[in-house]
């Protein structure tokens, strides 16, 4: 397993002699990139400085309930006036947009846990094996040996349990369970992230939902189970992308399939395929993302392409 000791003394070192420090989220952003930042701020502004956060996309609606915190849109920041600047969780999402054309003054870093990441920075901690970046940043706070307050604990939690499905998928290794453990110790509030995350879903969700469901089909020459969703679905639901995450992992669990996918058509004329699998089923699903452009983990991975779900006799076709 990677050690990142010389990068964790690298950034604690940086980020304690810098005044203004950026952090930035991936566009579309989850519970670990949310979590991920959110912790940082929290312990960056304990330390006196001033720090902001920025996402190509609103602070997710789902979250809204765990904490006050909102994200700034890029337009709203200069980046070129921070002296540090910190992507954290699928950084080809909108980091390189951020620091494009800043001075060379200006200290880049990015944590991250997706293989094939080819975006460059000062400062690279980068590692496949951890289950979510919050696992990765919990890492760095002890290194530092950093007080993680209860606040921390929670953000941290918060994305441990978004990349593991709630603790339920085969990255849920006996130290990420120790860690959850530890935050849970310090104050993370687990209920409040699962009626936050799991539990509390609107009207619109469960309508969409419904929709994903009702058109799934399974192929049983390969054991995958897909569905898709198009602008009209999310449009006639009064929903956002938002609501579709889970769905992959939803279908993940019918019995007799090895892999789910869902397509979902996005804004600019793009669709969004999202694949989930298990350890147990042996199907590497970052294979198939790859063949698309995509790419991500083995059990979770995901692709774009241009085009627009159509109806066949035979299921359904990009076109």
């Amino acid at each position: 397993m990677a050690s990142f000791s010389k990068e964790f003394k690298t950034l604690s070192y940086v980020i304690g002699k810098s005044s203004r420090i950026l952090l930035v989220a991936h566009s579309n952003p989850d519970g670990d990139t949310t979590g991920s930042v959110l912790a940082f701020k929290e312990y960056i502004f304990s330390l006196g400085k001033h720090v902001d956060i920025t996402c190509q996309d609103e602070f997710p609606a789902f979250l809204e309930s765990l904490t006050e915190e909102r994200f700034k849109r890029p337009e709203d920041v200069s980046p070129e006036t921070y002296d540090a600047i910190i992507g954290c969780d699928s950084v080809e999402r909108g980091f390189h947009e951020i620091v494009k054309g800043i001075p060379q003054t200006v200290v880049t870093a990015i944590l991250d846990h997706h293989p094939d990441i080819t975006i460059e920075a000062d400062i690279k901690i980068l590692d496949p094996k951890k289950s979510s970046v919050c696992e990765i940043v919990y890492d760095f706070f002890v290194s530092i040996e950093a007080e993680i307050t209860r606040k921390m604990a929670t953000y941290l939690m918060l994305g441990i349990l978004s990349d593991t499905g709630n603790l339920q998928h085969a990255n849920t290794t006996t130290k990420v369970m120790e860690i959850s453990s530890e935050l849970m110790k310090k104050g993370a509030s687990f209920s409040k992230i699962i009626e936050s995350t799991f539990s509390n879903k609107k009207m619109s969700t469960l309508k969409l939902w419904g929709i994903a469901f009702e058109k799934a089909k399974i192929n049983p020459k390969n054991g995958m189970i897909a569905t898709v969703l198009t602008k009209q679905d999310i449009e006639q639901c009064n929903a956002s992308t938002e609501d579709i995450g889970q769905v992959a992992s939803i279908l993940n669990t019918v019995p007799g399939t090895r892999f789910s996918l869902i397509l979902s058509e996005r804004e600019g004329g793009q669709v969004k395929g999202s694949l989930r699998s298990e350890e147990y089923k042996g199907v590497d699903v970052s294979e198939i993302a790859h063949k698309f452009g995509g790419g991500g983990h083995k059990l979770a991975s995901g692709f774009t392409v241009r085009g627009k779900i159509v109806e066949t006799r035979d299921g359904w076709e990009i076109q």
